[in-house]
C-alpha cells in the first residue's frame, strides 16, 4: 500500500510531514502517528494542543489525547497537567497497561513512573490571554485557538488517520480543549468512538471541534459504520455531520447552536474524505510525497470563526 497521511487544520500539514517521513521510512502507522501528533504538541504557537495551549478557567492546562490502533488497542489520557506530551503518554498505556484510559492524577503519577518529566506549559503568551479573558468577567469558555500570527489560519484539536505499507491504519488525537473550559471538561478528544475510532475490517475517523456536539452523535464510530455500509469517507462524513446537526437542535437548554465541528475519515483502500457543519474547516493530506491543504466540503454555507487572539 502507498503511505498517506491525514489531519486536521493547517498545523496538520507540520505533524504530517513528521508522520509521512516514518512511514517512508518503514514505521508502522502507529508510531508514526505518534510522532506526528507530538509536533504539534510542542508547538508553542499552537494555542489548541500540547504545550502553549489555553488553560482552563482556574488558569491550569489541562490536556487530552488518545490513539487507537489496526489491532483495536487504545490508549487514552484525561485532564492531565504538567506532561507536555500525553500522545505520548497515551503510547505507553496502550503498550504497556491492560487498560485503555487514565485520567488526572493518576495519569500523572503513572507518566512520572514511566520517565515523563514535569514541564510548565503555560506560556507568557497563554497567560496573558488568561488573564484579560478574567478581567472580562464572562465566564463563559471560548474556541480561540488561532495561531497568533496568522489571524485566517482557524484551528482546533489536531486528529490525525494514518496508512503505512502493510495497510495498517492507526488514529490519533490530542488537544488542550476549549479555552478557559471549567477545570475538569472533557471534550471528544479522548473519548473512542467520539474524537476517534478504528476497525481494522473498514477504516478510521476523526474529529476536531466542539467536542460536547461531538460526543453527543459517537461521530467517529457512526462514520466507521456509514463506511462499513459502503459510503465513501467524505459521504460518511456528511452524514455524521447531519446527525450531529440534528441532535444540537434537540434542547436549546445550556446548548450553544453556533458551533464548528468538522470529521476526517480514511477506508481501508486508501480513500480519504472530510466534512464540517459549516465552512471554514481545512485538512491537510500527504501521499506521494505531496503535501497539500484542502477547503473542506460542509453543511450549512455559513461560516464560523474561531476568533483571533
Amino acid at each position: 500500500m502507498e503511505p498517506i497521511v491525514i489531519s486536521t487544520w493547517q498545523h496538520g500539514l507540520e505533524a504530517n510531514e513528521e508522520a509521512y517521513r516514518n512511514l517512508n521510512e518503514n514505521a508502522n502507522s502507529l508510531d508514526s502517528v505518534e510522532r506526528g501528533l507530538t509536533v504539534t504538541e510542542n508547538n508553542p504557537e499552537v494555542h489548541s494542543v500540547g504545550y502553549g495551549g489555553l488553560p482552563d478557567n482556574e488558569g491550569r492546562v489541562t490536556l487530552d489525547a488518545a490513539l487507537m490502533d489496526w489491532k483495536a488497542r487504545i490508549g487514552s489520557v484525561i485532564g492531565i497537567e504538567h506532561i507536555k506530551n500525553p500522545i505520548r503518554l497515551a503510547r505507553v498505556i496502550l503498550e504497556d497497561t491492560e487498560h485503555t484510559i487514565l485520567s488526572g492524577d493518576g495519569a500523572f503519577t503513572f507518566a512520572i513512573r514511566n520517565g515523563f518529566e514535569p514541564e510548565l506549559l503555560l506560556t507568557e503568551y497563554s497567560l496573558k490571554k488568561y488573564l484579560e479573558w478574567k478581567s472580562q468577567g464572562s465566564g463563559k469558555a471560548e474556541e480561540r485557538h488561532t495561531d497568533r500570527d496568522t489571524f485566517n489560519d482557524y484551528h482546533d484539536t489536531i486528529g490525525m488517520i494514518a496508512m503505512d505499507k502493510f495497510g495498517n491504519i492507526t488514529s490519533g488525537c490530542t488537544t488542550s480543549g476549549l479555552a478557559w473550559k471549567l477545570h475538569g471538561r472533557v471534550g471528544d478528544s479522548p473519548i473512542i468512538g467520539a474524537g476517534l475510532y478504528n476497525d481494522a475490517a473498514v477504516g478510521a475517523a476523526a474529529s476536531t471541534g466542539r467536542g460536547e456536539e461531538c460526543i453527543r452523535a459517537c461521530g467517529s464510530f457512526y462514520i466507521v459504520e456509514m463506511m462499513r455500509q459502503g459510503l465513501s469517507p467524505t459521504e460518511a462524513c456528511r452524514r455524521a455531520c447531519e446527525r450531529v446537526y440534528k441532535l444540537n437542535l434537540l434542547s436549546s437548554k445550556n446548548r450553544d447552536h453556533k458551533y464548528q465541528v468538522g470529521f476526517i475519515a480514511m477506508n481501508i483502500s486508501g480513500e480519504v474524505g472530510a466534512f464540517s457543519i459549516r465552512s471554514g474547516f481545512q485538512y491537510a493530506v500527504m501521499k506521494n510525497n505531496i503535501n497539500t491543504l484542502f477547503d473542506s466540503e460542509f453543511l450549512i454555507d455559513e461560516k464560523y470563526i474561531i476568533e483571533d487572539l
